[in-house]
Parts: C-alpha cells; sequence; structure tokens
C-alpha cells in the first residue's frame, strides 16, 4: 500500500530552447528522465560524487522555493543560476502544497552557525557601546537605548537551548533542526551527515521517524550508509542513468562498507 506523501511526483520535460550540451542539461541523470513517484515519506538520493544528486537537489528547492537555511532567498543566490535554468524544466504534482519546511545543504549549516556567532558577537558590543556613550546619564535612558540591542540578543538566544557556537558542530545541527522543523513539511537536505559523527546520525534518524509520524516528507541526498538505512525509505541511485529505484543491500556504499569493516588490512595495504 502507498503512503500518502506531501510531493507526489517530480516530472522533468526540457523543450528545444535548453541547450542540452550545456551543464547541468548534459548529466546523464536527465536523459530519458521522465517521471519519478515519490511513494515513501522518505526517499534518499544516492551517488558517487558528480552523479548529479545534489545538482538535482537544488533544482527541485528552487523549483518548490524553498526556504534555504543560513542563506539568502533562493531566488537571490547566484551560486544556483545555472541549477535555476534546470528548475524550470521540473514541474511538480501534489497532494496538498504545504509552508512548511525549508532547503539545507551542509556548507549552509556552518555559514548559518558562524553566521550567529559574529551577529552575537556585534550585538554584545554595540551593548558595551551603549554603557560607555550613556555612563553619564540616567539608568532608564540607558536602558532605552540599550533595549532594541537586547531583545535582538534574546531573539537569537530563545530561538535555542543555548547558542549554538558552544555546541559541537554534530550537536548544532541537531538543535538547528530540531528548532526549525515543523510537522506536515517537506524538507530537502544535502549531505546532513557532514557534520554527524556516526552516533549523531543514529540521532539524526531518530528525529526523522518523529517528524514522519507528524506527516512530514524528507527528500536527502547522502553518501551515509546509516542514514540511508532508513526504514522502509525509498533509494533512487544516481550511479546508472536514467534514475532508479534500488534496495539497501544492492548499494555499492553499503556493500563497500561492509567489507572495509569486516577487513581494512585489504584496503590500506593497496593504498
Amino acid at each position: 500500500m502507498l503512503i500518502k506523501t506531501i510531493l507526489k511526483s517530480i516530472s522533468y520535460r526540457v523543450d528545444s530552447q535548453k541547450p542540452t550540451e550545456e551543464f547541468p542539461f548534459n548529466l546523464p541523470i536527465l536523459k530519458n528522465l521522465k517521471t519519478i513517484e515519490l511513494n515513501s515519506p522518505v526517499t534518499f538520493l544516492v551517488g558517487e560524487n558528480g552523479s548529479g544528486k545534489s545538482t538535482f537537489i537544488e533544482a527541485l528547492a528552487c523549483t518548490i522555493g524553498s526556504i534555504v537555511v543560513g542563506s539568502d532567498a533562493i531566488q537571490n543566490d547566484k551560486t544556483l543560476n545555472d541549477v535555476r535554468k534546470l528548475s524550470e524544466c521540473f514541474y511538480l504534482s501534489w497532494s496538498k502544497k504545504t509552508k512548511n519546511g525549508f532547503f539545507l545543504r551542509a556548507e549552509d549549516f556552518f555559514g548559518y552557525t558562524k553566521k550567529l556567532s559574529l551577529l552575537k558577537a556585534q550585538i554584545k558590543e554595540d551593548i558595551v557601546t551603549v554603557d560607555k556613550k550613556y555612563k553619564n546619564r540616567s539608568e532608564y535612558a540607558k536602558g532605552l537605548a540599550k533595549m532594541p540591542h537586547a531583545n535582538e540578543l534574546n531573539a537569537i538566544e530563545n530561538s535555542y537551548e543555548r547558542g549554538l557556537e558552544t555546541y559541537s558542530h554534530g550537536e548544532s545541527f541537531l538543535e538547528l533542526f530540531q528548532s526549525r522543523i515543523k510537522p506536515k513539511g517537506l524538507y530537502l537536505l544535502d549531505e546532513p551527515e557532514a557534520p554527524l559523527s556516526p552516533f549523531r546520525q543514529l540521532g539524526f534518524l531518530s528525529l526523522l521517524k518523529k517528524m514522519v509520524s507528524k506527516g512530514s516528507q524528507f527528500i536527502i541526498a547522502t553518501h551515509s550508509p546509516i542514514i540511508m538505512a532508513f526504514p522502509n525509505a525509498e533509494i533512487l541511485t544516481f550511479d546508472t542513468p536514467p534514475i532508479q529505484r534500488v534496495k539497501y543491500n544492492e548499494l555499492e556504499h553499503v556493500a563497500l562498507t561492509k567489507s572495509f569493516l569486516q577487513n581494512p588490512e585489504v584496503y590500506l595495504e593497496k593504498l
């Protein structure tokens, strides 16, 4: 029995005006691509570097108009100019559109935490400046002058249990993710395992399970055999064009990881 998803399918139709010999239209995975049905609330996009999975998920985010965590509005992101052309060829079928959700790339996460840290530092400097500037004024006047800065600082700090910069990368990623996620949302994630240890990846799977139970849908590009193991997820491989479904135990990522862990010396001797 098929499980109802928010986004039901992605269709690709390229017109004669698109330069099919240029990136990203020359990606092998686009040849003979017509429609991808999304039958599970969790879909993994897997494949080697350069196979096109990140380009695909970026184009999908552009088509949807997703919020980008830690970045400018997606329509203003100049790094996506080429991908945006591809997004014009994606046609989506929905069971019900949702405003909840976001697009998150690993590099955006690192940039976001750094930006928050710098912003907090600047606000604290502004508060110190007010104290110096108003040292001969009343506490009431000083309080009024500091209020906008204090309110901005409180708003940032209240968004998370504590400052993201005080966590490890893995902890801050999960804290950011958990604080921004809402039920019945559509979430596009590109390599979320980047900041996560194997233990934290298990925590991420637990969070996925919780949000799927609340009606959310996830499309995730990943290299992680741990994350790919999420129960009943659909796995789409980009390694053998056209894009096709594959079972977990058939994945080269999984077979190679198992083989290496069973006998790492065999691989290390060949380095």
